[in-house]
């Protein structure tokens, strides 16, 4: 049987919203909507939350999820997540010699992606036979990079535009990150090798960074709920 490992990456400081990862999202907090998407997987086999907050910690064993206490150390605002990510395959393998095939990382700030997405994104990663897949949305946006007070085109020809259909260029929008355990024990980078992507319908992409992220996804709450009646 093929081990596929969720970590969920939950640290407890946030300058943009304070205790960003258990602000309220509907009646539930943030974190409740990836956990519950990594519960239902059909194709996830373990889920962990790793998190240096104690308050975390508590409310995710009680929403029904593996905790792994990350160190302060590497818990920072310039900490990277592939760090937190080597933290919970280093402990898992010390304390109970276990190694997974495949790593998906879930982001709590991408509270829309469900089961469905991600066991879609999965069924991509191995039938295509991936090191690596990601998820994201066609980005239909024209960058100008400045150079000595002038702009100049970065990814378009101004003389050529393309329509949106015709774009095949894509933006991560941070939801799912699927890899396997070689390939970043090789990297150290979540995304490797020979990689794929998986689009996701944009209205499920959203990101909550800041104060309006949360109030906008507050309102698609509302939407996809209504939706699903």
């Amino acid at each position: 049987m093929t081990e596929v490992l969720a970590i969920i990456p939950a640290r407890g400081g946030s300058k943009e919203i304070p205790r960003k990862n258990i602000s309220k999202l509907g009646n539930k907090p943030l974190l409740y909507y990836t956990v519950n998407a990594a519960k239902k997987s059909n194709l996830i086999t373990r889920s962990i939350i790793s998190t240096d907050n104690n308050e975390i910690s508590k409310i995710a064993k009680k929403i029904g999820i593996e905790v792994i206490k990350r160190p302060k150390k590497i818990a920072g605002e310039k900490s990277l997540v592939e760090t937190a990510m080597k933290h919970v395959l280093n402990y898992l393998k010390k304390k109970e010699n276990y190694i997974p095939d495949v790593v998906v990382l879930l982001q709590i700030t991408s509270p829309f992606r469900n089961e469905k997405h991600i066991d879609e994104a999965l069924k991509i990663f191995f039938t295509k036979k991936l090191d690596s897949v990601f998820s994201g949305n066609n980005a239909h946006v024209f960058v100008w990079e400045e150079k000595e007070g002038l702009v100049f085109p970065k990814n378009h020809n101004p003389q050529k535009r393309i329509r949106r259909q015709e774009s095949k260029k894509y933006l991560e929008n941070g939801a799912i990150s699927i890899t396997k355990i070689k390939s970043f024990e090789k990297s150290n980078s979540r995304v490797s090798g020979k990689t794929g992507i998986y689009i996701m319908p944009e209205i499920f992409s959203i990101e909550i960074d800041t104060k309006l992220d949360l109030i906008l996804a507050n309102e698609v709450l509302k939407i996809i709920k209504k939706n699903e009646k």
